[in-house]
This record gives structure tokens, sequence and C-alpha cells, in this order.
């Protein structure tokens, strides 16, 4: 029900005001045909309007369904034209640009029904008034009745309660005005139909209600209706209404094709800007491409190292500094020459150098967890102190292990173990020294994101020849030189050769012979596919013993190392599954191992470790040397007492065979008394002398090492008087324990082992004889490794506390800010002990030159964006006419139930696709621009590499810019059409 209860509506302010309604007041029913008559200016419009929704009253109230409006705001005015109210105009009011089911189809956008829905509910529309066959043509293409008829399907679209008509056969012949009028009359069977007209007959032909208006007052009604007096009826939560941005985008685009030259002028002057930002980036982008480039290569192989164990190389420099300053300060004679002692003191340096613990768990669990390094570093990849033996098979049958200081060692005569303690000791040598000197077999390849077993770093610097990359824990690669070869150390480290050759050409070498063959130079690489490579982890090496406790290593004899090479359930063999080599412009390869894994065998060797039976024994006893049977050494066990190693002792003194009691009678006589030895001791040290004594040791050491006494001195002279008294004693206490043994060895020498056997019952045995003994001939009781060591000797690694972790970058300035956040961590440390220590050997190259290029390129694309701001301007100005030209359109959707900021969506979407077309056009004539300029570059430069080149992300900004100014430019033209009086804008022609 509607219901206008003293509607008042004024125009004009103060003495030029004119009521064009003056207190109407009528009731209409849900159903019925009134025909409102008047002459012109009557009100007959205005009131239309009101109950329409498009304008609004002065005074009085308008009810609908019992529900006052005084309280509307905009958008419920807007849904309420939209869901209640179908307008038909005089003049049709069709927007011409659009189809026929494109007009009746816009009420339902805006209330936001499914395309498929609202185009079903169109057709049927159409087909109810007649036009099923005319859905594609333009209002133009059509006669008046047929548009008026276009009208009526969109008023009835939205199924409206009331339906309002503004003179619709005002426009149309006698034949056609029947026509609608029947329609019309059909329609008010089921709903309130309202039609203004000044043509009485059509009134009272088809009209069940004559209302009759003059000069703003109702002065005559046919049917009037009294409802009865109700309370005011419950507000019902209003429908909205929302017009998609893709139906402002149609909208606009329909429009714009209307007008194509002017679009494609406006967006070409909006892309000359465009056009000059983009070359310049191109010309950046390829510059800075080229510096990266460069950078990324040397990065990828000097990344940001951090180790458990960082010496202080500072401090180290700093300490040769004073010292080479301390020489040329020296006074000399001119009579004397001097020994420069340069190496020892850097020598002395490197064994003085602070060595700094890094807490390695923590700063994991940082890297991990921290913004800024998951988004600067490129990839970071973690070490730990595994033990990853690979055994292979030469030539002639022997088994030996894949790594170049084992074979190096062997060649010189020295034990693995011993190299490899030596290695330790040293701070000049280590793993990581060796990879950087390229004599590192393995290598384990920097891991990519998401799971990717090869980072996309070594993907981008290495091409695959033959095969493909390693996928699997037990794949890996072979890693060769541009010229497709292997250095000749790393060839005999691999078995493809026998080391008997490489020891003997090593001894010809230093023998100063020329080395004529060199054996086979040459491998197919199916050759070396076939090359058996099997990892035994340091794990599986023992087997315990049959009877008591402790295991035997198997490698230590060539019997088991045979049998742990050939076993099915021992060890893991690696395939070789591919040949890569570094791409030809690459400079900084940043591999430096020969054989390349991926992170996975890591993983597995960790895990693998972890799950073997005898580390799980040695885990879960910390007390225990399970490799021995023996026990550790620890705060609270300090070994075995002195009384249990005399029982143990005299246990073994009762059990010796003639030949074993021998050769204890030999060990006790060429024990000297200790009494003894402390009198003869006091008496050396009576007459001790610095001064003689330094000169006695420098001048046997000389002779000894072959070097000048002067460089001995220099490391005696550091010792201090207390230091060099320990020292003598020790030497003389040793000296005249060797007389003693040796004139005790002289005296028994003769003498049978079972006489010897015999004379050891006569012998008075102390205490410190027993444990003397006991030391000596009866096994040990207590381990000589620690449980720390023992774990390191197994191969056991903590995945959350690694060894070493290396952080790449692309750029400096991505370096720069990874080590930022190790400063902000460092900052954060609660203790000393927790600040990170590491050296950055790439900190001192420069990215001065990136900085200038970028800063030019700065400057001039804000020189070009003037332009730009030019361009704005001019859109904003034919913004503004398409408003001026599209007043009626406005109109049109306002009186659908389009809202203000719907109407300012569809300007706004049109700037947009202005933008949008202006941003492409720059885009395009850029791309064709870099042909020409490329050529130049490369004519001039000789760079192959270095070319200007529009980034994609960059070309989709520049889009967007030109997409953001011309909506900026048009924001000021598209509110003003949203302002627009909707009765005003449909009086617009």
């Amino acid at each position: 029900m509607l219901q206008l209860k003293d509607i008042i509506k004024t125009y004009g302010t103060g003495e030029n005001t004119v009521k064009a309604l003056n207190g109407v007041s009528i009731t209409f029913r849900e159903s019925e045909f009134v025909a409102i008559l008047g002459h012109s200016g009557c009100g007959k419009t205005t009131l239309l309007n009101i109950i329409g929704g498009l304008d609004h009253y002065t005074s009085g109230d308008l009810i609908i369904n019992g529900v006052s409006t005084k309280k509307y705001r905009d958008r419920d005015w807007d849904a309420y034209r939209n869901h209640s109210i179908g307008f038909i105009f005089q003049s049709y009011n069709l927007i011409p640009h659009q189809t026929v089911l494109s007009n009746v189809e816009l009420a339902l956008t805006i209330s936001g029904v499914s395309r498929s829905e609202r185009r079903k509910r169109a057709k049927k529309a159409l087909e109810k008034v007649g036009l099923g066959d005319q859905l594609h043509k333009k209002p133009n293409q059509m006669s008046g009745g047929q548009m008026q008829r276009v009208a009526i399907a969109r008023a009835l679209i939205n199924d409206p309660d009331i339906l309002l008509a503004d003179e619709p056969t005002g426009a149309l012949d006698s034949e056609t005005s029947i026509q609608v009028m029947e329609l019309l009359k059909e329609i008010a069977a089921d709903k309130l139909v309202i039609m203004v007209t000044h043509n009485p007959e059509l009134a009272e032909q088809y009209a069940t209600r004559i209302v009759r208006i003059k000069d703003g007052e109702l002065t005559a009604d046919s049917d009037p209706y009294e409802p009865e007096i109700v309370d005011e009826a419950k507000q019902e939560k209003k429908k909205r209404v929302s017009m998609s941005f893709g139906t402002a985008l149609s909208l606009s685009l329909n429009n714009l094709m209307t007008k194509k030259g002017r679009t494609l002028l406006t967006a070409f002057a909006g892309s000359i800007g465009i056009i000059g930002i983009a070359l310049i980036l191109a010309l950046s982008t390829g510059i800075n491409d080229y510096i990266d480039q460069v950078q990324e290569e040397t990065l990828s192989s000097y990344p940001l190292q951090i180790y458990r164990e960082n010496a202080d190389t500072s401090g180290m420099i700093e300490a040769l500094m004073q010292k080479q300053k301390d020489n040329e300060n020296r006074e000399v004679r001119d009579d004397t020459v001097y020994a420069n002692t340069a190496v020892y003191d850097m020598f002395n340096s490197f064994n003085s150098a602070a060595k700094q613990i890094n807490n390695m768990k923590d700063f994991k669990e940082f890297i991990d967890n921290d913004s800024v390094i998951a988004e600067k570093a490129s990839a970071v990849s973690y070490n730990y102190d595994l033990k990853m033996p690979v055994f292979t098979k030469t030539p002639s049958g022997e088994i030996i292990k894949a790594d170049f200081m084992d074979m190096y060692s062997r060649a010189l005569g020295v034990s693995g173990t011993e190299y490899m303690n030596m290695a330790m000791n040293s701070p000049m040598a280590g793993n990581q020294e060796m990879a950087a000197w390229g004599l590192s077999v393995f290598e384990q390849l920097l891991p990519g994101s998401d799971g990717d077993p090869v980072n996309s770093l070594i993907r981008e610097q290495y091409e695959v020849i033959d095969g493909r990359w390693p996928e699997e824990y037990d794949e890996a690669v072979v890693v060769l030189t541009k010229n497709n070869e292997i250095p000749d150390i790393i060839v005999y480290s691999m078995g493809l050769k026998d080391t008997d050759e490489f020891s003997e050409n090593l001894k010809a070498a230093m023998n100063g012979d020329v080395i004529e063959s060199y054996g086979q130079i040459e491998w197919t690489f199916d050759e070396i596919r076939e090359k058996k490579l099997r990892m035994i982890l340091p794990c599986e090496y023992y087997q315990k013993v049959e009877s008591g406790d402790g295991c035997v290593d198997l490698t230590a004899t060539e019997t088991g190392l045979d049998y742990l090479f050939s076993a099915s359930d021992i060890g893991t063999d690696l395939k070789i599954v591919g040949f890569i080599r570094p791409h030809e412009d690459v400079k900084t390869p940043m591999i430096k191992g020969y054989i390349g894994y991926t992170d996975k065998l890591t993983q597995y060797v960790i895990d693998t470790t972890s799950e073997s039976e005898l580390v799980k024994k040695q885990l879960d006893d910390e007390d225990t040397d399970v490799l021995t049977g023996t026990r550790f050494l620890t705060d609270e066990y300090q070994g075995p007492s002195d009384s249990e190693k005399i029982d143990t002792a005299k246990e073994y003194i009762k059990s010796a065979d003639t030949d074993q009691r021998a050769e204890l009678y030999r060990f006790i006589v060429s024990q000297p008394d200790p009494e003894q030895l402390a009198i003869q001791l006091e008496a050396a040290m009576k007459d001790f002398d610095r001064a003689s004594f330094v000169t006695q040791v420098s001048e046997s050491y000389s002779q000894e090492l072959g070097v000048d006494p002067s460089q001995v001195l220099s490391y005696i002279n550091q010792l201090s008087d207390e230091e060099l008294t320990d020292y003598a004693r020790q030497a003389i206490t040793e000296q005249i324990s060797q007389q003693y043994a040796q004139a005790a060895a002289e005296q028994t020498a003769s003498i049978p082992n079972d006489k010897l056997a015999e004379m050891l019952d006569a012998l008075p045995l102390t205490d410190e004889l027993y444990i003397a003994i006991c030391d000596e001939f009866t096994p040990a009781q207590v381990s000589t490794s620690s449980y720390e060591e023992n774990l390191r000797l197994l191969g056991v690694a903590d995945e959350s506390d690694p060894s070493g972790i290396n952080l790449y970058a692309r750029t400096f300035e991505d370096k720069d800010e990874i080590a930022d956040a190790i400063t902000r961590y460092n900052d954060s440390a609660k203790k000393d002990s927790d600040v990170i220590h590491y050296t950055d050997y790439v900190a001192l190259l420069m990215s001065s030159i990136t900085g200038i290029i970028s800063g030019i390129s700065y400057l001039l694309i804000a020189f070009v964006g003037i332009s730009l701001v030019v361009s704005s301007i001019m859109i904003g100005i034919i913004t503004y006419i398409s408003v001026l030209e599209r007043t009626r359109e406005i109109g049109i959707l306002r009186a659908i139930g389009a809202s203000k900021k719907n109407v300012s969506t569809v300007f706004n979407a049109e700037t947009l696709l202005v933008g949008l077309v202006a941003g492409l056009l720059g885009i395009g004539v850029s791309l064709l621009l870099t042909i020409p300029i490329n050529y130049i570059i490369h004519s001039l430069t000789s760079l192959d590499t270095l070319e200007a080149r529009l980034p994609a992300e960059g070309a989709v900004i520049l889009v967007a810019i030109s997409m953001i100014l011309t909506l900026i430019a048009g924001l000021i033209p598209s509110r003003l059409a949203a302002k627009k009086d909707p009765v005003e804008a449909l009086r617009t022609e």
C-alpha cells in the first residue's frame, strides 16, 4: 500500500518560492490502474517523481507499506527505486550505446542478480512485450513503439510493486498508443500502475481510477481509498543495490567504442610519458641486469659464511702489522746480517689468533624465523660435521677412499688420521680451505626452495651436458670445467687412475725429474657413470668383537674394507646421473667440488647415523666408550684407583707366562729409583743458566731442523723463566730416565728369559711399580677418547646445530641487509657467548655503480613524469566533457536504482579504461623502440649480454600507474556526475 500525507513540494528560496505540490494526500491500492490528469505545470510529473523516489518532498510523508520514508537515506531510496518502482518515460530514456537486451538487464545488474539469471529474465520480459526477436538491436534501430515497449520491459524486469508511467503514449501514434495502454492495463491486474497523462479519453477507457490535479492540489478522485488506521508497520530490512564494477566497465567501454577516434587520441597523449619512463626503465634494467649478473656470480662464490669456530683475523692482522713496525724500528749494526722472521711471525699470529665460538643452534633458529633473511637471502645452506666417506676401486682393484686429503697423505707416507689431526689442529687448514683451493671431491649442491634439490642459482650457472640433475638422495652429478675437464689429482681421488702412479709422479716431481707419461687422460661419460662409488658411514665401520666388549674397525685391514665395500646390506651406492659444466658467460662458478650431491643425501646420512644401533648404544650410555668397552674420564670418574691398579697388576703378574715375566723384569729394572732420580735432577738444576740453556737448545734444534739458530731463538725467547725452567726439568728427567733404561737393557741383554722370569720373584715391588706395570702391560681401563669425540667419530650430527651456515645474496644491497639482520641479532643477544662472529669477505666490493645508475634513472623518470601530470589533467577535462554528454544516462541509471556511488564508479571505470589503453599503447611502442636501441648498444659496447630490457613487472606497474593517474584525474568529474539531480538529468537533451 502506498500512501501520501500532506505532501508539499516547493522550489526556490525566500520570496521566489514556488509550490509544485500543496498538501497532497492520497492512498493507492496494491493493484489498480490510476490515471492522473491535469494541465501542463500542475504538478503531475513532480508527484510522480516523488512517488518514484527521484525527487523528495519538502514536508509531509510518503508511507510505503505502512513505513514512513522520513528517515530514508540515499541508499534506501536507491533500493526502493530498484526493487519497488518501474519507470516508463515519454521519451523512452534508453541508453543509446547499449543493446535492447542490455538496457533491460541493467536494473537486474544493479540488483546484483547473476548474469545467467538476469539474461533469462530479460529475454522473458522482452518476449512478453513482443520483442523476443529484437534482443541485440540498438535503440536507434527501432521504432518509437518498440522503444517504449523496451522501456516497459525494463520497468517490469525487477517485478516492481508500482509502475510509474509519465505520458507513455505522448510520442506514439494512435495504434501504438492502444497497444501500450492494453499492456499497461494487463499489468495493472496485479500491480499498482500510476500513469500521468493529459489525454482524458485514454484515462476514461483504461484507468480504473482517475485523479485530477490542479495547481499542485488534488481536485477530484473517481475512486478514493480510505484504509483502516493501523499502527506503523515494523520497518523491514531493505534490500541493497549494488552495481558491479564489471557493469560499470561495460557501460563505459560501450560509450568509448562509440567515440573510437577521440579515445585513441586521448590514450596516445597519455602514453607519451609512459613511453619515456618505459625506455629509461628498460635501459636502467639492462645495465643493472648486467651488473647483477657479475655480482651474482661473485656473491654465489663468496656467500656470508658463519662457522662454529671463527678465528679473529682482525687481531691477527694487527699483530702482524705491529711486528712489522717493531722490526722497522729496531736498531741494526752495519756489520751484521739478520734473519727476517716474517714466516714464523705469520705462523705465530695464526696460532695465537683468538678462536671465537658461535652459538649456531640459536642462530639457525633466528635464520629460520627472520623475515628479512627469508626475503633477502637467495639461498641458505647448512653444513654439518658429517663424515660421508665414499670408497671406490682403482683400475688395479685397490679400494681407496675417494678423498684428496686421504690420497695425498698416503702418498706422503702419513696416515689419514695423522693428516686429519694436523689439519684440524692448524687454523690454516680445514675442509672449507681445501674446498676453496678446488681440492674437494664431493660437495653438497645448494638446495632450492619448496623441496627443489638444486637451487636456481646453480641451474642458472650450469648446464647439463649429459644426463640430468640429481633428484634422489643416492644420485649425484660430475662437475666439469668449461672444457669438460677434471683436475688430475681429483682423477686419482675418484679412482679413475691408480694412486701408486700418483705417488711415483709426486716423488719424481719432488726430485726434480720430468714426468714424461701422464697415463690415461680421457674417459667417456659411460665409463665414469659406471664407476662404483660406495658411501660407507663411520657407524658402519665397526663390528662387535666376538669376546668381550668393544668393536673392531673393519677399515683398518684390506680384508675388512673389502668386506664392507662388497656387502649388500652395508653402505649406499651413489649413482652418477649427469654431467654439468658452467655456462660460457659464467666467470665465477659457485661449485668448488667435482661430484655434487643433494641435501637429501645429507639428510639421509643424519637419519641413518641416528638410527644406527651402535650410535643409539653410545647415546644411551654417556659413561662408556662403546668402541673400546672402557669408561670415559669424567669429573665424576677419573679412572681406576691406585688400589685397583695394584690388584690388576698383581693378577697380571700371577697369570704371566715365562716371556711375559722376563719382559716384566726388564721393565722393572729399567725404572729409575724415584729418590735417586730426584737427587740427580736437583744436582743438574743447581748449575742451570738460562742463557747457556737457550743457546744449547737453539743450536740443537737448528741443526735438527736445518734452520737458522736465530729463528729458533725467537720462539724460545717468548717463554717465561718459569716455563723455561719447567721445560728444562722435564728434558733433564727424560734424559736421566733414558740413560738408566739403556744401562738396564745392556745388563739384561745376555740373560735368557727363563732366568729373568725366575729373578722376577726376588725383586721388591713397590706400589708405584705395580701402578706402572698396570699402565704399561694391562689393557686400558679408561677410554682415551670422550663422549663428544666418539659422537663426532661416528658421524653424529644435530640437525638443529650446524657447524657452518652459508647465506647467499643476489646483490650487494641484499647482502648488506642480511648483515644488518645479523647485527640486529647480535644487539639483542643477552650473553656475549650468543654474539655471532664472522668475516665478510665481500664487504670491500662496492655497489656504487648501481647506485649512480639508479640515481640517474630516477632523475630522468621524474623529469619525464611531468608529461604524465599534463596528460592526466587533459584526461580529467575530457572525462568532464563525457559527463556532460552522458547526463541523461546518469538520470536513467538513478531512475532504475543506481546509487551516487554507482554513477561515480561508471565514470571512474571510463578513466581506468582510458588509462589502460594509454599504458598498453605506451608499453607496446616502448618494446618496439628497444629493438633499434639494443642494436646501437651492441654496436657501441660489444657486450652481447648488455641490452635494454623492459621488465614485465615494470611494464605492469607502468600500466597501473597510467590507470591510477587517469583515475585520479577523473575523480572530480565523476563526483560531479554523482551529484547531478536525476530529475534534471532526465530532462537534459
